[in-house]
């Protein structure tokens, strides 16, 4: 059976599932958001035209991740709900045609990519050298698409059987191998020029590949890569498989526009509150990593009991995952209000950015129960297969009313803080949302 965790989530303590799961998924992802600085840190070393050229690619960038994303929370859960109602062959078919379903998605997008890249970079205004630096950077990663989707399916199956561990070493090792040939690809040396953004863009499409070839190796030696059945074509696994997909890569993809619309309204209080809500957000991100282990294991755990309609234990791993959620607020706000200053001082040492990233924090420490709510629910309504919502949900949570509230306190000239607020009233009502309708949802289907 191998020696990575292949367990039959119907079975056992859900409270060790969850924290199996969900733990090494956290440090994993950890390194993830470390990966994400260190390419930060050698595009500032390049020049100021680096810098930003990455920056301004993170929204094309995104959406790669978002659909991968996405489609990989649809294969968790398709081969989830067969796993649970004990049928392994219909669940190796699920992981067969999910090679086509790969395989589409990133001739599409390095297609797509390609075409349209041009056009959003100079609509975003760059041009001359930045536009230059910014579609060098972005070409690369398009070209290398199917080791990001590669990777993120792979890796959808073996969260499938509740196995995180492996994604935890692929991005442990990831990081550290990023930091070396970034280093070396970007500075030149050993018989290679420095090539400067180029070289980080080829330094993370290395690590993709050598990330999805060790998944799969990881992968085969789980029973679900064993006696694999002949490939018969069914239309309704593609379609089962787009319609679970489709709504959290929607959900994902307005997370993307949702910042955008937030930085053109605060942007009217000068770039050093944009530079502030930038760094108040990466440690907001850091905070919140453990949720998204919850939201992982959650996923794992509900998926494979929703096929085997034990809805007592999908009940039980909810209820468990919130605990530990309104636990984790706690520590997470203490660690705000004690160590946000220090924290901010660390990314800047200019007092308006971090005096206006500061409140942020403080505001944001007030929401972080609200977001492993919405985490923890949208993993529910994936794993019982009704993830409709989520596309109404997000609409609602990054466009319809921050548009609406914020125009309001555009138009009245109201201080920064307003906004900040404004945010966190944003994200607790979509906690309270979610949750009901969650509930009424699974209420509906025992």
């Amino acid at each position: 059976m191998g020696r990575f965790l292949q367990s039959d989530l119907t079975k056992g303590d859900i409270k060790r599932h969850l924290r199996n799961i969900a733990i090494p998924s956290s440090i994993g992802y950890f390194f993830h958001t470390m990966f994400n600085v260190t390419d930060t840190y050698f595009a500032g070393s390049v020049s100021t035209v680096a810098l930003a050229a990455l920056s301004l690619t993170f929204s094309i960038f995104f959406l790669i991740i978002a659909i991968a994303g996405g489609m990989s929370q649809a294969l968790t859960a398709l081969i989830g709900n067969a796993l649970g109602e004990g049928k392994k062959e219909h669940a190796k078919q699920i992981i067969l045609h999910s090679v086509l379903v790969a395989i589409f998605l990133s001739l599409a997008l390095t297609m797509i990519g390609f075409l349209i890249s041009p056009f959003l970079m100079k609509i975003l205004g760059a041009k001359g050298l930045y536009l230059k630096e910014a579609l060098s950077y972005i070409y690369t990663i398009f070209a290398g698409v199917i080791f990001f989707i590669g990777a993120f399916f792979t890796n959808a199956v073996l969260n499938s059987l509740g196995n995180t561990k492996a994604y935890r070493n692929f991005l442990i090792v990831g990081f550290l191998a990023n930091t070396l040939l970034d280093f070396w690809f970007v500075k030149g040396g050993i018989g290679l020029p420095a090539l400067g953004i180029i070289g980080i863009a080829s330094a993370t499409i290395i690590i993709e590949c050598g990330g999805a070839l060790y998944l799969f190796f990881e992968l085969k030696k789980t029973y679900l890569l064993t006696d694999m059945p002949k490939f018969k074509f069914d239309m309704q696994i593609i379609k089962s498989f787009f319609s679970q997909g489709v709504p959290p890569t929607i959900n994902m993809s307005l997370m993307a526009l949702g910042m955008f619309i937030i930085t053109y309204y605060i942007s009217h209080f000068g770039q050093h509150v944009v530079a502030a809500y930038g760094i108040a957000v990466r440690i907001e991100q850091i905070v919140l990593l453990p949720a998204i282990g919850i939201n992982v294991a959650v996923l794992s755990i509900v998926s494979q009991n929703c096929g085997a309609q034990l809805y007592d234990r999908v009940k039980q791993t909810v209820k468990y995952a919130q605990n530990v959620g309104f636990f984790l607020w706690i520590i997470g706000m203490l660690f705000i209000y004690l160590f946000g200053n220090f924290t901010i001082h660390l990314f800047t040492q200019d007092e308006k950015v971090a005096q206006a990233g500061l409140g942020y924090l403080y505001a944001a420490a007030t929401s972080l129960y609200a977001y492993m709510l919405v985490f923890i629910n949208v993993s529910l309504l994936q794993g019982i297969k009704q993830p409709t919502f989520l596309i109404y949900l997000s609409l609602f949570r990054q466009i319809i009313f921050p548009v609406f509230v914020f125009t309001i306190f555009l138009y009245l000239n109201l201080p920064l803080t307003f906004y900040w607020w404004g945010i966190v009233f944003t994200i607790w009502f979509s906690a309270f949302l979610i949750v009901w309708y969650a509930k009424n949802k699974l209420a509906g289907i025992v």
